[in-house]
């Protein structure tokens, strides 16, 4: 059974104020209610910033919204854009909570999310990692647990154009889980994302947190997967977050180079599978 000490990660790179000012209101009104149920007790907000000096104004008025009523907040800043997975685990060896939740920038927690996640934590003692139900701003389901994947269904999803995409619309719902991903528990995800995944820390110190090698994209599935040697990673719908991110391929040609490095690194350390 995990104990009530909790802490959250939030990693920031030039993020937007105002969706980075959502994302912490919510997480605080969604402590207030996971600690109403007694779920949390003492509470530490982590804010790693990669971001230059001279976009630190905008990044502290937006850090005026986190309520420090809900738990005490940390910022570490100054050491440069190091990587999503870097940044996270600048904390890992400090963190004195039973429970971790690392969190994107542009999530937005429904009130309860956090309660739910962990109350499954609490009822299953298998589950090392929880992952929720995701959706858009406009409601639409987003299937961001996913099997694991082959190059082509990676190209598919990624980059293909809108027909072939239609074609082989089956092989992409099975990497994404839509035959399964609903209103009940899944145990045995094998690829989580990384806008939201809580877990126990004694855990993810176990494995390390982040692999380093990754600067962006497939860190958190090369996590999900060594978490999930050592316990189960699990889907939990109760626990509902809005997702305001984008896809790789819609950043610029930059993000598309980090995508395909950090594909070709995920599979060479995990076995290549084309189709």
């Amino acid at each position: 059974m995990p104990g009530r000490a909790f802490s959250a990660t939030v990693v920031t790179y030039r993020s937007d104020p105002q969706l980075l000012a959502t994302a912490l209101r919510s997480l605080a009104a969604a402590v207030r209610v996971a600690r109403a149920a007694g779920l949390v007790d003492a509470m530490t907000l982590h804010v790693v910033d990669n971001g230059p000096a001279q976009a630190r104004a905008a990044l502290d008025e937006a850090l005026g919204a986190w309520d420090r009523e809900a738990g005490a907040i940390e910022v570490h800043a100054g050491h440069g854009n190091v990587g999503y997975g870097r940044a996270n685990n600048l904390v890992l060896a400090d963190l004195a909570s039973d429970t971790h939740l690392i969190m994107n920038p542009d999530v937005e927690l429904e009130p309860a999310a956090l309660r739910e996640a962990l109350a499954a934590l609490e009822r299953h003692p298998s589950v090392g990692m929880v992952a929720p139900a995701v959706h858009g701003e406009d409601g639409a389901t987003q299937y961001l647990c996913k099997r694991y994947p082959s190059v082509w269904v990676l190209f598919l999803r990624g980059f293909a154009p809108a027909f072939l995409r239609r074609r082989f619309a089956r092989a992409i719902e099975r990497y994404e889980m839509r035959d399964v991903i609903a209103d009940r528990l899944v145990r045995g995800v094998a690829l989580a994302s990384g806008c939201f995944m809580l877990a126990r820390t004694p855990l993810l110190r176990e494995v390390g947190g982040f692999d380093p090698r990754f600067f962006m994209y497939f860190e958190d599935y090369d996590l999900s997967l060594r978490m999930g040697r050592r316990a189960e990673v699990a889907y939990v719908p109760e626990a509902r977050i809005v997702h305001h991110g984008g896809e790789a391929a819609r950043k610029g040609p930059r993000h598309v180079a980090w995508f395909v490095r950090s594909a070709w690194r995920f599979f060479s350390i995990h076995g290549w599978k084309l189709t």
